[in-house]
């Protein structure tokens, strides 16, 4: 009994796949896609191994041996508690956390180092981001992260605002160099938003076998007139002529103009003091 080949996809935390997920399930529902989520230092090295033929990951990864299409970027976010003076600010910048203690996890994802991370260092690193979340509902200091990751670890006695001239973290595909692979081309597609007919991989072989019978079944066939029709009308002395209006007839309205562009927009809204 042959086994159909399956599709390995690793993920890191703060991503969501499900969405491309569900556009696979349409175009190839004859290949599994194995959804592998691992902690964000596992993401390269999974691909390294042979673990998963694809990944999402973020950025960098090694290019020597790694290919990577950047996806999009996220915003940067601080978290602290909701009682804190930084809740009354709508976003927030470097300077703001001067005098604050700012953890560094050892899963962080944004980069820093001991020398460019804002605020007071902490004692000590914490071990995840999920255990530097814990400290910050302890009201012991705050944290910098992609807003993902502050939606995935949300609790109800914390809240994030956006920083400004904060570094960001960026998601891409990524897949080894060396295993370009037809269901790679696949995914890539996806990941872009190719439709069916532009698809490079399998799922474009269906669509393009349709497109032949689409058109011939577009054809119509020439209509025959039929006599006494609108040229024998017109032909008549003092006759109308065709598709002309009768009189006292009502003529089409003109559509109406797009004057939804010349309301007014809303102005920034002023950080609070």
């Amino acid at each position: 009994m042959q086994v159909n080949p399956s599709f390995r996809l690793v993920y890191v935390p703060g991503v969501t796949p499900g969405k491309w997920a569900r556009v696979w399930g349409e175009r190839l529902p004859d290949v599994p896609l194995d959804l592998l989520a691992v902690p964000f230092g596992d993401g390269e090295r999974t691909l390294r191994e042979g673990g998963a033929d694809a990944g999402l990951v973020r950025l960098p990864v090694d290019k020597d041996v790694l290919s990577a299409i950047p996806l999009y970027t996220e915003t940067t976010v601080v978290v602290f508690p909701k009682d804190h003076w930084l809740a009354a600010a709508e976003e927030v910048t470097l300077d703001d956390l001067a005098e604050e203690v700012v953890f560094h996890p050892l899963d962080d994802t944004l980069g820093f180092t001991a020398e460019t991370l804002p605020g007071q260092p902490a004692i000590a690193r914490p071990d995840s981001t999920a255990d530097a979340i814990e400290l910050v509902a302890a009201n012991v200091g705050v944290l910098l992260v992609p807003q993902s990751l502050a939606r995935l670890h949300h609790r109800r006695d914390l809240t994030f605002r956006p920083m400004t001239e904060a570094p960001q973290s960026q998601v891409a595909l990524s897949w080894p160099q060396e295993r370009t692979t037809d269901l790679v081309e696949e995914f890539i597609g996806i990941v872009r938003g190719r439709t069916v007919n532009s698809s490079r991989g399998r799922g474009a072989a269906p669509a393009a076998e349709a497109a032949p019978k689409k058109a011939a079944a577009g054809q119509r066939k020439p209509q025959q007139q039929k006599p006494g029709g609108a040229r024998a009308g017109a032909a008549k002395a003092g006759g109308q002529k065709a598709g002309a209006p009768r009189a006292g007839g009502q003529k089409p309205k003109p559509s109406a103009g797009g004057r939804g562009a010349a309301a007014a927009r809303r102005g920034k809204p002023k950080r609070r003091s």
